[in-house]
């Protein structure tokens, strides 16, 4: 099969494209480089079956030719990213989704969009599950990315009902693994650098607020269960496993041997205060459930991480 995968520089976005070309299929990926990395995609240059083109999705995309499956996963995704960049980050979700939701239709291809749990903002409901409507500050810092994803799945439903079109959604919750960049924000590479660097962890608010956190290669195959599965409306995929963030501070000390001190910073405008998935439809639908530890998957993280060479200024 012919995979289109925009957002292919990404964290995650890379992550698939190897999974896809793994199994055989040909991809071509997307990405325009504004928060991706050409080094997450340097291992598949030259792969029998992938092609990439850099392009903004928030334009028409040019001739790629037919394909079965479109994945969009193009968007600013970590706090720091999508605050750097509020405008573009909500014109990915609108235009670049509209733009990808009329190529897939046009080519008579699956089409999957890769939501995120932000779209309950800071719930009132807990665990959230795919019928709670969210709680989310539509004006507030964060809104450009809250606001941008729940339009796009809006979008996608109205393309499913409007034109019959084979959609899947999938709310992804925290994601953790190799490639994820340093400096992102995200509470893993932080407090990863800040522990293997001696630095102080920072932690915001009191550290009671949770959140739970998937390896990459387990979202990945849920992912790809999703896009082919007849499940139109949205599906929940992270891990329930559930921790506050002195909790994950400690983890991650532990593990790394650091002597970093815990200190603590003023929490964040619209910092959700929990944040755990109920991933029943995921088991019933997909067949789908975390596999790799909370610590298997950080040590392997560490490894990427500890192996990085120093950037020259």
């Amino acid at each position: 099969m012919h995979y289109l995968v925009a957002g292919a520089a990404g964290f995650i976005g890379s992550h698939l494209c190897e999974r896809l070309l793994a199994e055989g299929h040909r991809v071509t990926g997307i990405d325009n480089y504004l928060t991706g990395k050409a080094d997450n995609l340097e291992a598949l240059h030259g792969s029998e079956g992938f092609a990439f083109v850099e392009h903004d999705v928030t334009r028409p995309l040019p001739d790629l030719g037919a394909a079965d499956v479109v994945m969009n996963l193009a968007s600013p995704a970590s706090p720091r990213d999508y605050l750097a960049y509020p405008v573009e980050t909500l014109r990915v979700g609108s235009e670049g989704t509209l733009h990808l939701l009329e190529y897939a239709r046009r080519h008579h291809a699956r089409f999957l969009l890769a939501s995120t749990s932000e779209c309950y903002g800071d719930p009132l409901e807990h665990p959230q599950r795919e019928t709670y409507w969210g709680h989310v500050n539509p004006v507030g810092p964060r809104s450009c990315y809250d606001e941008a994803k729940r339009y796009a799945e809006a979008l996608t439903m109205a393309f499913h009902r409007a034109y019959g079109m084979r959609t899947n959604i999938a709310r992804i919750f925290n994601t953790f693994g190799p490639r994820m960049k340093l400096d992102d924000g995200r509470v893993v590479p932080a407090f990863l650098s800040q522990a293997l660097r001696g630095e102080p962890i920072t932690v915001f608010g009191t550290g009671e607020q949770t959140r739970s956190f998937c390896y990459v290669s387990d979202l990945v195959d849920g992912l790809v269960r999703l896009s082919r599965s007849e499940e139109r409306m949205p599906v929940n995929l992270g891990n329930p496993l559930e921790m506050t963030m002195l909790e994950f501070a400690e983890r991650i000390k532990a593990l790394t041997g650091s002597t970093s001190e815990i200190v603590y910073h003023p929490l964040p405008e619209d910092d959700p205060q929990r944040r755990r998935p109920d991933i029943t439809k995921a088991r019933e639908v997909l067949g789908w459930e975390p596999l790799v530890s909370l610590d298997q998957g950080l040590r392997l993280t560490v490894e990427y991480f500890a192996g990085l060479k120093p950037r020259a200024d």
